[in-house]
């Protein structure tokens, strides 16, 4: 594998980490803020201390390492429908996270009458809880099919079953008020870290390489 291809793939490595060190530096910011409570979104939300340069610590970065990392899956997998489309769905992760950025939330991100932003930012979240979850799922069926890894397949598998767990857990949370902040942090936790344990699959070798070294 190419130098440049593995460097795309890590940015998918790097993603969970950025995501983690960024929300907590963010947050430290953010006086009283709740990381059980609050959603992210609220540290980039209109009023907030920290509305100017969340997302430029956040949400622009991790949109351009879901990017690097689309276009490295789409290099490394090129021979598979299935895996070509789930890179197209991670790019567009990248793209409606770019979008949660620059359209903020209103202020405690759950007004009564939400502005134009706040449509758009909630639109762009439903892009990105989605389309990650059916990348995910692809990898579900791909894991056996395209990679030849049963255990990517469940590991999949796994990570789609606690996103949308954990995604009906937040709705009842934004009703009754308790642990929205946990159940978004499970909920994204799941899928970054899916994508890092995909990138780290596609940095083995591939068959090919791995009985050429074998035979040398």
């Amino acid at each position: 594998m190419k130098t440049f291809d593995r460097c795309l793939l890590c940015c998918g490595l790097i993603i969970p980490s950025w995501l983690l060190l960024g929300v907590c530096f963010t947050a430290q910011a953010y006086p009283g803020y709740d990381h059980l409570q609050q959603a992210m979104s609220q540290l980039g939300a209109v009023g907030a201390p920290t509305q100017r340069w969340s997302p430029l610590l956040n949400n622009f970065p991790l949109a351009v390492l879901f990017t690097l990392f689309a276009w490295g899956l789409a290099r490394r997998w090129r021979g598979s429908k299935l895996a070509l489309a789930s890179a197209a769905l991670v790019l567009l992760h990248g793209l409606a996270s770019a979008g949660t950025g620059w359209f903020a939330c209103d202020q405690g991100c759950a007004p009564a009458q939400p502005s134009l932003s706040q449509q758009l930012h909630n639109l762009f979240g439903l892009i990105m809880f989605l389309s990650l979850t059916l990348a995910s799922a692809l990898w579900a069926w791909a894991g056996k099919r395209v990679a030849g890894s049963p255990a990517l397949g469940v590991f999949s598998v796994a990570c789609v079953v606690t996103a949308i767990a954990t995604a009906a857990l937040m709705a009842k949370a934004a009703q009754d008020g308790q642990l929205f902040g946990l159940y978004q942090r499970l909920n994204y936790g799941a899928s970054v870290i899916w994508v890092a344990g995909l990138a780290l699959y596609s940095l083995r070798p591939t068959l090919a390489n791995r009985l050429r070294i074998a035979t040398t």
